[in-house]
């Protein structure tokens, strides 16, 4: 339990000092961010604000990782952070494509979507090799909360399931960071959450990913609060997305994300409703903008208040979930 507590301060400070020396490198190099045409028009003065800050709290958990080494004896965390750097990898092409065309547009859908999928399978190769992924009887039990029983799926169905989920999950993530220290401040109580959970099933060393990450996310919140100083970009919002996905998983819990990831579903919900509703009514829409976080916006909300009400529907979402885990 120290080790938990100390690699979260730790991370905290190391991603605080990081943010400090990184920010005037991303300003020389112009790293700023561009605004798509398509969002809200109050958001054109954040234009040229640095990007690519999520490799503050990315560097920060690797580190305290890495520290951790020597005493550790379940290793499932570096599989989770492996999946997540991947993911985070596939921001960064994103983010880079972004500022070499200097507009908001980088891969397309597909081509992330690919590259997310390739990720996916590689995590959970690495746990059925490993025996992370529990096997019965040729089945992988999948667990359903509140209930405390399990349903078996056969393999091939499992690994469908779990790359739509780890994709959806990781993209999902990605919409929410779209208002200043959002997405970190909705991810802060699910760290802490999945925290909670493997410190309360024994996998201390499975807890050190989470943990780090509430003091990375902390302390990157003192350059993203509003007005941000820098944003997290694609690198860091698909890496907090493979973090999130890949702990439910190795946790044997997928399905908590309904409850754990609630706002994440909603941001991409009221994409989707949008969407359809705007095809099939030729052009009428449910909502003023989404994600529905520029609804709220545009409805008259400071970003301050958006963020903080998310952040409380997350944190309450994510005790209701003890409830059903615990």
């Amino acid at each position: 339990m120290p080790r938990i507590l100390i690699s979260a301060l730790v991370s905290g400070a190391l991603s605080g000092l990081f943010g400090f020396l990184l920010l005037p490198v991303l300003r020389a190099l112009k790293a700023g961010q561009s605004i798509r045409e398509i969002g809200p028009t109050w958001h054109n003065y954040k234009a040229g604000t640095p990007m690519m800050g999520g490799l503050m709290f990315i560097f920060a958990s690797v580190v305290c990782l890495l520290i951790n080494i020597p005493f550790m004896e379940d290793y499932t965390a570096f599989f989770v952070l492996i999946l997540s750097l991947c993911f985070g990898l596939v921001g960064f092409v994103d983010d880079f494509c972004k500022l070499k065309k200097k507009q908001n547009m980088g891969l397309n859908s597909l081509q992330k979507a690919l590259l997310q999928m390739a990720v996916s399978a590689l995590f959970l190769y690495l746990m059925y090799a490993t025996e992370a992924i529990k096997v019965e009887d040729g089945m992988i039990p999948l667990y359903i909360p509140f209930f405390d029983v399990s349903f078996k799926l056969h393999p091939l169905l499992y690994i469908f399931f779990a790359m739509f989920v780890m994709v959806g999950c990781d993209n999902a993530v990605n919409l929410t960071d779209g208002v200043d220290g959002l997405s970190s401040s909705v991810t802060l109580p699910v760290m802490v959450f999945f925290t909670a959970v493997a410190v309360a099933r024994g996998r201390l060393d499975l807890a050190l990913l989470p943990a780090s990450l509430v003091g990375g996310l902390i302390a990157y919140l003192f350059y993203n609060w509003h007005p941000a100083k820098v944003f997290m970009g694609d690198t860091g919002s698909l890496f907090l997305g493979g973090v999130v996905a890949a702990m439910s998983f190795a946790l044997d819990m997928p399905l908590i994300l309904i409850l754990v990831g609630f706002v994440y579903i909603c941001e991409t919900l009221s994409v989707i409703l949008q969407v359809g509703y705007f095809k099939l009514t030729h052009g009428k829409r449910i909502f003023k903008m989404t994600p529905i976080h520029h609804h709220f916006e545009m409805c008259g909300w400071k970003e301050e208040k958006i963020v903080l009400t998310f952040t409380a529907v997350s944190a309450v979402m994510c005790i209701l979930a003890w409830f059903g885990v615990a």
